[in-house]
């Protein structure tokens, strides 16, 4: 197993720009993406929305995108993640704001987090060049949020229910917090994570079904 990297350095607000354009991951105000699939034997879907809503963290102003994830045909979370790109393409996570739905009620869920609060630090959602074999840091909360990323190849051909695509990105996605998990994902350039599965931990694929663009 290969060394776990060091929280990366949050670059000054100076080296941030205003939109977020990475091919794989670019956050369009008024986007909207559609995931369905099961999760231990439920239906489950997400829907994925680049709101129009900012938020300054540290100086740096982030786009505000809400995910909401229904469970068996009903509501089992939601969040607000908060994400921003400097000047070199690398996209960056600077926490989030996340409910789970219990007894007909939304509770704030201890994975909550922001960059610069309580010894919170942003990591890189994605690289602005990423290559195979990268590893990085999407978050860290000591012992709350410690999502970490590898790029495993570029080039893969998957197929969704929206569309095929050609030269996706897929990285593997784990966290110390939880050793047994492992996950797969794959991003379209121009688009954004277009499909997931749980490779250890369970059993849930996600995959795109529809896309509403911004503008």
């Amino acid at each position: 197993m290969f060394a776990l990297p060091p929280v990366p350095p949050l670059p000054a607000p100076s080296a941030f720009v205003h939109t977020v354009d990475n091919p794989y991951f670019p956050l369009q105000p008024g986007t909207k993406l559609h995931y369905e699939g099961t999760a231990d034997g439920e239906r489950a879907t997400d829907t994925v929305t680049v709101t129009r809503q900012t938020k300054m963290i540290l100086g740096i102003k982030a786009v505000v995108v809400l995910d909401v994830a229904t469970a068996g045909g009903k509501p089992s979370e939601k969040t607000n993640d908060w994400y921003a790109q400097d000047k070199r393409g690398n996209v960056w996570y600077l926490g989030e704001d996340s409910f789970d739905r219990k007894n007909g009620k939304w509770v704030r869920n201890d994975g909550s987090w922001q960059a610069g609060v309580n010894g919170a630090k942003a990591g890189i959602i994605m690289k602005g060049r990423p290559r195979a074999g990268d590893t990085y840091r999407q978050e860290f909360y000591k012992g709350h949020a410690e999502d970490l990323g590898r790029v495993l190849r570029a080039g893969v051909s998957v197929s969704t229910p929206y569309r095929s695509f050609r030269g996706t990105l897929e990285t593997r996605d784990w966290s110390p917090l939880e050793p047994g998990v492992v996950e797969h994902k794959y991003y379209a350039r121009g688009i954004g994570e277009v499909k997931s599965f749980l490779a250890r931990g369970g059993v849930e694929r996600m995959a795109l079904v529809s896309v509403q663009k911004g503008n």
